[in-house]
């Protein structure tokens, strides 16, 4: 067992194919193919299966066997990343779970500061969801990420505190409040977001003795102003997230008091076992944004 063949058997994995694998790799489709049936035998059990119709499909023990591969690989690059520091040069690879509001606002910085002072580095951008980063972050998927809190068995840090808001269609009873409480949205229609929003406001609510009535559940806050300016409920959401949207002219946006918030935090599986680039990256991000964000 060797690092090439654990390094193809995730490529395969990610890729959903032996061939895209062997493509990334510079690999035939035999030499691939040879190089799993290798890796099977000397392991003594099978992997993974292929099928013609959902492509490769992992057994129990290489499911099991993929998070402790993914970590050995990622051994290998603290080793390397270490050592060519210690020379005096930084190479390797990173890669950085993101989502719209930190993807859209600051990782485009973090990465020209640190693409001018280290170019030797490389970053992989993988673009989700707040729950599909954090089962990235425990699989080993990727190297650090933005998450939501409840972080888990995640290490995480501070990052930033992103201002809630409350937006509803300009005919609206809310309206005619000059000021808007959690304690008058009792029972109104709700527009949930679940792109990080569920728990904060179910927190909110909870509260301030208020029962919060989801009638839609939404993935993104542009579903929300549709369905909002259809005049089908309203939303809490994000300031920083609604500056990325189109705002529709019938739809309102409303400060609430108290300002509630939710919390943005960067994440590790381990600070401690964090490579190089890793940790660089957690610095310079700190060193950009923590002084401005609070």
């Amino acid at each position: 067992m060797n690092q090439s063949q654990l390094l193809l058997f995730v490529k395969i994995v990610e890729t959903g194919s032996f061939t895209k694998a062997g493509e990334q790799l510079s690999m035939t489709q035999p030499a691939v193919s040879r190089a799993i049936s290798t890796l099977e035998s000397e392991l003594g059990v099978t992997l993974m299966i292929r099928d013609r119709k959902s492509g490769v499909i992992l057994t129990d023990i290489g499911l099991r066997l993929l998070s402790i591969f993914r970590e050995i690989l990622h051994g290998y690059s603290r080793v390397e990343q270490e050592v060519t520091a210690e020379k005096g040069f930084e190479v390797g690879t990173v890669r950085v779970g993101v989502f719209p509001i930190v993807s859209a606002h600051f990782v485009p910085k973090i990465l020209r500061v640190i693409g001018e002072k280290h170019p030797g580095l490389t970053f992989e951008l993988y673009d989700g969801t707040i729950d599909e980063i954090k089962k990235w972050l425990d699989s080993r998927m990727i190297d650090v990420g933005w998450i939501i809190p409840p972080s888990n068995e995640l290490e995480t840090i501070p990052f930033f505190r992103d201002e809630l808001c409350l937006i509803h269609r300009d005919d609206h009873p809310l309206q005619s409040l000059e000021t808007i409480h959690i304690t008058d949205l009792d029972n109104e229609p709700m527009i949930v977001c679940k792109g990080g929003f569920v728990t904060p406001i179910y927190e909110l609510f909870q509260q301030f003795g208020a029962t919060l009535n989801t009638k839609y559940n939404g993935h993104n806050i542009n579903t929300a102003l549709n369905l909002i300016q259809e005049g089908l409920g309203i939303s809490i959401v994000s300031k920083t997230s609604l500056s990325l949207s189109r705002i529709p002219p019938n739809v309102r946006i409303r400060t609430i008091d108290p300002q509630p918030y939710r919390e943005i935090h960067l994440a590790v599986p381990s600070l401690k076992e964090a490579s190089y680039g890793v940790k660089l990256f957690i610095q310079i991000a700190k060193e950009l944004f923590y002084p401005v964000l609070h």
